[in-house]
């Protein structure tokens, strides 16, 4: 069973920082591309940040870029995503997706974590 784990999630004041990490299980994907996602309460899902399976190119939703740093170590199969200069508008669930599919117009990715909440407070 294919298990996608997020955790590092918390309560932080704006301007502060967070790392938050993403743990699979049940199969690698160290030739898959990673990517973060968030969703806001009354929002739709947001795209965060992505990673190509080697980790040579990394894409950032223009709302983080400059602030967060995504990564991960294949040897350990985990994915991370350094959240620095918090602000509330960051406020959200964060989730993690696996294994990316790429067609004409859009991106699909095949598993999905649960999500961690994190709150930033101003």
């Amino acid at each position: 069973q294919v298990q996608l784990v997020e955790s590092g999630g918390g309560l932080v004041q704006a301007g502060g920082s967070l790392r938050l990490s993403c743990a699979a299980s049940g199969r690698t994907f160290s030739r898959d591309d990673m990517g973060w996602f968030r969703q806001a309460p009354g929002k739709e899902r947001e795209f965060v940040a992505s990673i190509t399976w080697s980790a040579g190119t990394t894409v950032y939703a223009d709302s983080v870029k400059g602030r967060f740093t995504i990564s991960r170590d294949n040897a350990k199969n985990t994915l991370f995503l350094q959240m620095n200069s918090l602000k509330p508008e960051d406020t959200a669930v964060y989730l993690c997706a696996a294994r990316a599919k790429y067609y004409y117009s859009r991106v699909e990715y095949d598993y999905w974590g649960q999500g961690t909440q994190v709150t930033v407070s101003s």
